[in-house]
């Protein structure tokens, strides 16, 4: 099965180089990586173009002029997904995998999933404190909680449970991307891209599972600029919004 792994990416010229890094050293190198460039102003496209002339697997640069992190993987997905690509996986150009990540989404596909949805913990080279490093999984646990009682989560056209779903860590097999319709492509200030994408899956297919051994260091410079109340309220349906949008991608 033909796997690709799907990054957006902007402007992230300080950060990319340990996620491509982490993506090279991954057990199973057997992936096409397709970065989305999302219209960045600094280099993040030339480390991407440096860092594919010694890749350990096929890279390809594309670019999308309209600003959106759902709208950058959405245009990756379907890159990959007219490539070839059976199996798609994705994190962020400010994330990173742990060594067994693709190895662990090709087992759960082979499983019969269709839709994987991984652990998100905070990224070690950025030496979470002690207050760091159980305020973002305490956040992540209510949001869970909040997501899994939602009236709206809860409707009878859904054919699966809803689980916990990060966008920079999540596998969903082609066949079922396009089925239901793919990512929502809508600046990030709209809504959550991750959830959108769960919940249309989650109409089409009863075999999406949260996998708790699939996990991605996430960064922690959003909660740290904002603060746990604004970062908890922005996860929460966009409730805190910065008044300039350009703030919401924190750097």
């Amino acid at each position: 099965m033909s796997l690709w792994v799907i990054v957006p990416a902007y402007d992230e010229e300080r950060s990319i180089g340990a996620t491509l890094a982490a993506l090279a050293g991954q057990d199973d190198t057997g992936f096409s990586l397709v970065v989305v460039d999302n219209a960045s102003t600094d280099a993040t496209a030339r480390i991407v173009r440096e860092f594919a002339r010694s890749a350990p697997f096929p890279v390809a640069l594309v670019a999308e002029p309209e600003p959106g992190a759902g709208t950058a993987a959405d245009t990756g997905f379907r890159y990959a997904v007219r490539a070839g690509a059976s199996l798609l996986l994705r994190t962020d150009a400010d994330c990173l995998p742990a060594r067994d990540w693709t190895a662990v989404a090709r087992a759960e596909f082979g499983r019969g999933a269709e839709m994987l949805c991984g652990r998100s913990v905070p990224r070690p080279d950025e030496r979470p404190g002690f207050a760091e490093g159980r305020t973002l999984p305490a956040l992540v646990r209510l949001m869970a909680l909040y997501g899994r009682f939602r009236a709206a989560h809860r409707d009878p056209r859904y054919l699966a449970p809803y689980v916990l779903c990060h966008g920079h860590n999540l596998g969903i097999t082609a066949d079922l991307y396009v089925r239901c319709g793919g990512t929502v492509r809508e600046p990030l200030e709209a809504g959550s891209e991750d959830v959108g994408l769960l919940n249309r899956a989650r109409e089409h297919s009863a075999r999406i599972v949260r996998v708790e051994r699939l996990v991605v260091g996430n960064s922690l410079r959003r909660l740290r600029s904002w603060g746990a109340r604004r970062t908890l309220l922005w996860y929460w349906d966009r409730r805190y919004r910065p008044a300039d949008t350009k703030e919401v991608h924190v750097r």
